[in-house]
């Protein structure tokens, strides 16, 4: 995401469908995010911690949502852990599927996944809860609770501060995005109440190559 300004608003009242930008971007996107767990290290050491306790398998994955060109879920992959990828946006599905054919990419919704309760051991979600209005938040964690297996973990990243940001560029290319972000407490409070028991909540300062807003990360399990 390139030159957000910000909105103090709780939440616009024009939210924009990031699906028409994604689609447009999406091969600059990759070109230019694909890599970018390189220069990464706290979140492959999460990833890498995450993946040690999956107990995924091919019947029951992990599924990289929101996964954009594909390469966390790869990442995941690499470690051995069986992954899929979903994303609203068919561009960065075509990406996902081209970097990464020996993996399963597949249009969705993640506030309406159209897959039987249990589908997967674990959820990986990096970077596109923050592209879910705030008060459809809730809608997207309790669907991520009712598709993943009891005692299914699942492992948010996203933007932390208060109101929203809106772009309207991105890598080069005009946007139309509009982006929630979150206090840490209250990021916790929102899993919790879709039926999470929070395991670890983290926060880090951005790394110089990205936007300047705090990066939150929660992982939690369903509850029992």
């Amino acid at each position: 995401m390139n030159q957000p300004h910000p909105d103090d608003a709780a939440e616009p009242e024009r939210w924009a469908d990031p699906t028409a930008t994604y689609d447009e971007v999406a091969s600059a996107y990759a070109a230019a995010f694909g890599r970018e767990l390189d220069h990464k290290p706290f979140d492959r050491d999460v990833l890498t911690r995450f993946a040690a306790t999956s107990p995924a398998s091919d019947r029951h994955p992990v599924c990289d949502l929101g996964c954009g060109p594909g390469h966390v879920g790869a990442f995941l992959a690499g470690l051995g852990v069986a992954t899929v990828g979903i994303d609203l946006s068919a561009g960065m599905v075509e990406q996902a599927r081209a970097a990464y054919p020996h993996m399963s990419f597949t249009q969705g919704d993640m506030t309406d996944l159209r897959l039987p309760d249990g589908s997967f051991a674990g959820i990986v979600c990096f970077y596109a809860l923050i592209h879910i209005p705030r008060r459809r938040v809730p809608v997207a964690l309790a669907e991520m609770a009712r598709v993943l297996v009891a005692g299914g973990t699942l492992l948010l990243a996203v933007h932390g501060g208060t109101g929203t940001l809106h772009a309207d560029e991105m890598v080069g290319r005009p946007a139309d995005l509009d982006v929630t972000l979150f206090a840490r407490s209250d990021l916790c409070d929102l899993v919790r109440a879709a039926g999470f028991d929070v395991i670890e909540a983290h926060e880090r300062a951005p790394y110089p190559e990205e936007h300047p807003t705090p990066r939150l990360y929660v992982w939690a399990a369903v509850s029992p």
